[in-house]
């Protein structure tokens, strides 16, 4: 008989975390679901999954990874319900978008407490249990901004990129017990991550960022286009459950795949360039003594020239400088009115 493999999955309420719990459950694991609220969420899985009221394969429990008092509970309840849990799915996040002078430090120390603190309390709580099982696997969901600094979400990227560090870390420590680590880089996914309560917009677009703010927001709203389905995620997540290494960093997602292969191929510099150019940012020195203020007149033109042949612009520009204001000539001295000809 096929042992019953138990996965403690946060974040489970929304997006990749609740696509991951329905795919899992309908793959015969026992589901934990952690959330913040579990009541409504539990009930939303049971919809989405046709649960029984009653199914010991699909549980629900109240986390909050900014609250040590919470995670201290959370745990207890899992090895109380479940024992030790053959997977450990740090999914749980939050989102933020500004600049590194418009966030508020709050800001950094939630980022923090739910991309890595509360993570490492979470598994540190559960490890002796796993350990003492001898298997099992911890999966970091990381993202873009875990591999590379992003302009814009400087307190997201540096989590990611500290959860991604722990989990190399860990990786090391808990080999020998039979544990293994697996990070999973994720592309771009439809979820409502940005929409959720718990995310916050600092983006000034009338301060000195203006202009960045302005390409990095019209691009990102061109990439959501092509934003996957997040059950496309649950399944690479359920194949990264079956490795069986100490450790694996994986991709889950063309664009996350390209972004991987990019940092292994270019140079910093080459990949601060191609960061710039994807995201329409300007070139370095560009935006010194502040920004410059497009006026309507100009944005049109600027839109003109992106939608109009070169030889149709010829033409406005002739025109243009025909129908232009000349300037007058300049004016010679007046005569003197006391001096006779």
């Amino acid at each position: 008989m096929a042992e019953q493999r138990t996965v403690l999955i946060t974040g489970a309420s929304r997006g990749l975390g609740l696509a991951s719990a329905i795919h899992l459950y309908q793959r015969g694991w026992t589901v934990v679901a952690a959330m913040r609220s579990p009541e409504p969420g539990l009930a939303r899985l049971r919809a989405e999954t046709v649960a029984p009221q009653n199914d010991p394969r699909l549980l629900g429990i109240r986390l909050d990874l900014t609250d040590p008092a919470s995670i201290t509970a959370a745990a207890a309840t899992v090895l109380e319900r479940v024992g030790a849990p053959y997977a450990l799915v740090h999914n749980a996040g939050i989102s933020a978008a500004g600049m590194v002078e418009e966030a508020p430090p709050e800001l950094w120390e939630r980022m923090f407490a739910t991309h890595l603190l509360g993570p490492v309390a979470l598994t540190t709580a559960l490890l002796p249990a796993m350990r003492a099982a001898g298997r099992g696997r911890i999966v970091l969901v990381s993202s873009a901004g875990g591999v590379r600094g992003m302009p814009g979400i400087a307190p997201y990227s540096s989590a990611k990129g500290a959860l991604e560090r722990w989990g190399e870390s860990l990786a090391g420590e808990i080999a020998p017990f039979g544990l293994g680590v697996s990070i999973l880089v994720t592309g771009t996914y439809d979820t409502d991550i940005i929409t959720d309560a718990g995310t916050t917009d600092d983006r000034d677009f009338a301060g000195p960022y203006a202009r960045l703010h302005e390409s990095t927001d019209r691009r990102g709203r061109f990439a959501i286009r092509f934003a996957r389905p997040p059950q496309r995620f649950a399944a690479g997540l359920s194949k990264a459950l079956d490795h069986r290494g100490p450790f694996r960093r994986r991709a889950v997602g063309p664009d996350a795949r390209m972004l991987l292969l990019a940092a292994r191929i270019l140079p910093p510099s080459g990949m601060h360039q191609m960061s710039r150019l994807a995201m329409g940012l300007p070139r370095h020195g560009a935006l010194r003594g502040g920004p410059v203020r497009v006026t309507a007149s100009r944005r049109a033109m600027i839109t003109a020239a992106r939608v109009l042949p070169a030889p149709a612009m010829q033409r406005i520009a002739v025109l243009a400088m025909r129908f232009a204001p000349q300037p007058s000539a300049p004016e010679g001295p007046k005569p003197d009115s006391d001096t006779h000809a």
